[in-house]
């Protein structure tokens, strides 16, 4: 093992992937399973049946006392003023900082338990950052504590994710967590343990996400694995939530986005409300985008990464006109599809494009995000 290895954190249930033939890798300061053995048919699975995916490298934050709300408030990108018990919201955390007095730090997902109690999920990556520039400006009537150490966090994703989750409930819970809506919280024991339950997910499916004290960890899994759940890496997770349309940070949201050019302008409220970088969002809501999130099909298999050209056709003289940020085989569509920053200009769907993929200018077609839909 490298010194860096040595120095990544471990889940909860780091040791049952070892045992179980998880290919562990570095990812966010963590040591994560990215599959256990193929990608495409751990994709297939979640898509099919149930997959199960350790996200316990995600932070987990509680905010608390009777500033709490008031605070988030005046912090989130998202209006929580109105967020009622039981219920959740995405936003994104932002400072004030650089050239355009805006930095989005992270995106996230705020939850209400109660008037003086949310819950926080941010990215693994971030976590530390985050809890920083939280902290500095937290008031004296509100408290922040970094949970992440002591809970795991499960998703439990695709079409028969409900009825397993359901299953290892108390019988009197059963029909409760079976109606719960979309972007819903709650809590149920869970094979015997006591369980944050929310009705989210990052894979375009059905489903949950649970988080559980770290120590029942390994026997909520196991439960779930027993019901007909299948451990999935962070490589189908991947796939997934590219065939879904979902922005990932680091990809297509960093430090310096446009949030409205990425799609994600419904998660920025601006009425009557004051928050970091506020004033620079506000100007680049009237100003509008320059480029736009799109989603592209390529006519060949050959996966479009990262970084790679999108050229306005694959004549020679065509000039760049946007950067591909994700880019996968689809085997939902059995395609090569990628998400690209375009152009305003060039970014209508039906429009015909080329990448550039390692000299040569493959033909592809803009469309409409999300690629995959499931059927409800």
């Amino acid at each position: 093992m490298s010194a860096d290895e040595s120095r990544l954190r471990e889940t909860p249930l780091a040791a049952w992937h070892r045992d179980h033939g998880g290919r562990m890798v570095p990812f966010g300061g963590w040591s994560m399973p990215v599959q256990y053995g193929s990608i495409v048919e751990e994709h297939r699975a979640t898509r099919s049946h149930c997959g199960l995916f350790d996200v316990s490298h995600m932070g987990r934050l509680t905010v608390a006392g009777a500033g709490a709300r008031d605070w988030l408030e005046s912090t989130l990108t998202r209006s929580v003023a109105g967020l009622a018990a039981g219920r959740a919201r995405y936003t994104l955390v932002t400072d004030e900082g650089g050239p355009r007095s805006l930095r989005v730090l992270d995106d996230a997902l705020v939850a209400c338990e109660g008037d003086t109690l949310f819950q926080l999920v941010v990215n693994a990556a971030n976590r530390e950052r985050v809890v920083e520039s939280l902290a500095a400006r937290l008031p004296a009537n509100a408290s922040l504590e970094d949970r992440t150490g002591q809970t795991a966090m499960i998703a439990v994703q695709g079409p028969q994710a409900v009825g397993i989750v359901a299953g290892l409930c108390e019988p009197r819970q059963r029909e409760a967590i079976t109606a719960m809506p979309v972007y819903r919280t709650g809590r149920a024991e869970l094979a015997g343990v006591d369980a944050a339950v929310s009705r989210t997910g990052y894979t375009g499916e059905d489903g949950f996400e649970l988080v559980v004290d770290a120590d029942c960890a390994t026997r909520v899994w196991e439960a779930l694995v027993s019901a007909g759940g299948r451990p999935c890496g962070l490589g189908a997770r991947d796939t997934l939530r590219l065939e879904a349309g979902m922005p990932l940070y680091g990809h297509e949201l960093v430090e310096s986005s446009d949030p409205f050019a990425v799609g994600l302008g419904f998660a920025v409220n601006l009425e009557g409300r004051e928050f970091p970088g506020r004033k620079t969002l506000a100007e680049l809501s009237a100003a509008g985008p320059t480029r736009r999130r799109v989603g592209l099909i390529l006519a060949s298999r050959r996966p479009a990464r990262e970084g790679y050209p999108v050229v306005a056709s694959a004549a020679a003289q065509a000039g760049e006109i946007g950067v591909v940020t994700s880019g996968s085989f689809a085997p939902s569509l059995e395609a090569s599809v990628a998400m690209a920053m375009l152009d305003v200009s060039r970014a209508d769907a039906g429009g015909e494009v080329a990448v550039e993929i390692r000299g040569s200018r493959e033909p592809a077609r803009i469309v409409p995000l999300p690629f995959y839909r499931r059927k409800t």
